[in-house]
């Protein structure tokens, strides 16, 4: 098989992506009808549009911590069953209301909320699951194919849902992506994680967030890469705002214009991951942060493209960069990270990842305002760049690198272990 596709020869994996695959298709769709029955609902009202998506993103920085928590004292593939299981219920009802007429937006507010709730435990669970499905070696190429397939469904889910509004209106769509729900609660039946050891004094019923804080304390090299996330976060992965800016205040264009960017980033985003996957050799601290600032600096360029033409061929590059760096980013800390605490180390990235996010996009939209919609390209992406740069010299400066020794169970180079 493919080094490309590495992963793919574990049938543990094959099992868990498949089911991944549908559901994040499903999810997107579910995304782009949710906006049309909101403003289907309300008359247009941007309030209420925007209150839905609040409700699904505060969950993350709310919940992602404890939700690592979970991840490390509860099996991940529970974990994840029972999520499927809530997302599949929120996603029902709210078809069997729009198809019998009868959603209104509380019913949204509550199918949202829930939605969120559902993800912000699923991601942590996630990623500490697939540490446990591929050996050590083929890890960075799992974590690689999982940004791909969620790229990949970026592009055939929106695509696939305007049709079916189209043609049958949201609630078929919301009753689509309830069936890739259980599609995927099914396919973990089929899967067998590996068991984790605990050590001494870590034992299940001490697992704790102030243990998992105390284990980052002790390693600045995964502190490093939670930082270089959080910074990147901030300033250059504010795409949905700059690249809307851009199409519309600063080249004029309409909705189907504006599409063809968001399908040009997509395209860079899924050429990025697979080029990852492709990659041999363990991930390094000093390619985690040259990839940053690159994507800080690819992120910088697109702003300066003279017309909308110029724009939409530098976009592809941008997700391309912005990919490689969140595919090592994420490869770094699920290879260094000690299994035992892999669900609280991932937990506080989601945190970083999506705190962070809401943090850039109020000032990033103030610079656009204030200067030009370019500006928020050029100034976040130098913004970026320049911080990561400071990130990289003082990881130099202070000699910041892997501890073997506080990597601990985290090195053993082994094979999955089925449990049931």
């Amino acid at each position: 098989m493919s080094r490309t596709f590495a992963a793919l020869a574990h049938p543990n994996y094959r099992w868990f992506i498949s089911g991944q695959a549908v559901t994040n298709i499903g999810t997107w769709m579910q995304r782009v009808a949710q906006d049309w029955l909101v403003l289907e609902v309300t008359h247009g009202d941007a309030v209420a549009l925007g209150l839905v998506t609040a409700l699904q993103f505060l969950p993350f920085i709310v919940l992602a911590p404890v939700a690592g928590v979970v991840a490390d004292r509860v099996s991940p593939r529970k974990v994840l069953a029972v999520t499927g299981s809530l997302g599949a219920v929120a996603a029902g009802s709210l078809a069997a209301a729009t198809i019998a007429g009868a959603a209104g937006i509380g019913l949204i507010f509550v199918a949202g909320a829930v939605l969120g709730v559902a993800a912000a435990f699923d991601q942590p669970a996630r990623q500490a699951l697939v540490g446990r499905l591929v050996p050590r070696s083929s890890l960075a190429n799992a974590v690689a194919l999982n940004s791909a397939t969620f790229n990949l469904a970026r592009i055939i889910g929106p695509a696939l849902a305007g049709l079916a509004i189209a043609a049958v209106g949201s609630g078929p769509v919301f009753a689509v992506n309830s069936a890739s729900f259980l599609v995927a609660v099914g396919t973990l039946a089929f899967v067998r994680p590996a068991a984790v050891e605990h050590g001494p004094g870590d034992a299940a019923d001490r697992v704790t967030l102030r243990a998992g804080i105390a284990y980052l304390r002790s390693r600045p090299d995964l502190l490093v890469v939670l930082a270089a996330v959080g910074l990147a976060a901030i300033f250059a992965f504010n795409y949905s705002i700059t690249i809307a800016l851009m199409a519309t205040a600063e080249f004029h264009r309409g909705a189907a214009e504006f599409g063809l960017l968001g399908a040009a980033l997509s395209l860079g985003s899924i050429t990025g991951s697979l080029l990852s996957a492709r990659r041999q050799g363990p991930v390094g601290l000093r390619f985690v942060l040259v990839a940053g600032v690159a994507f800080g600096a690819v992120t910088a360029v697109s702003g300066l493209m003279p017309n909308y033409v110029w724009f939409a061929l530098a976009l592809p590059f941008c997700g391309l960069a912005a990919l490689t760096f969140s595919v090592a980013a994420q490869s770094y800390l699920q290879l260094h990270t000690a299994p035992e605490l892999r669900g609280r180390v991932m937990g506080v990235y989601v945190l970083v990842f999506f705190g962070s996010n809401p943090v850039g996009a109020p000032l990033l939209g103030w610079i656009s305002m204030q200067f030009g919609p370019r500006w928020g390209l050029i100034g976040g992406g130098v913004l970026a760049a320049v911080g990561l740069l400071v990130l990289a010299w003082f990881v130099a400066r202070r000699g910041i690198a892997r501890p073997a020794a506080a990597s601990g169970v985290a090195e053993r180079s082994h094979e999955p272990v089925p449990v049931h």
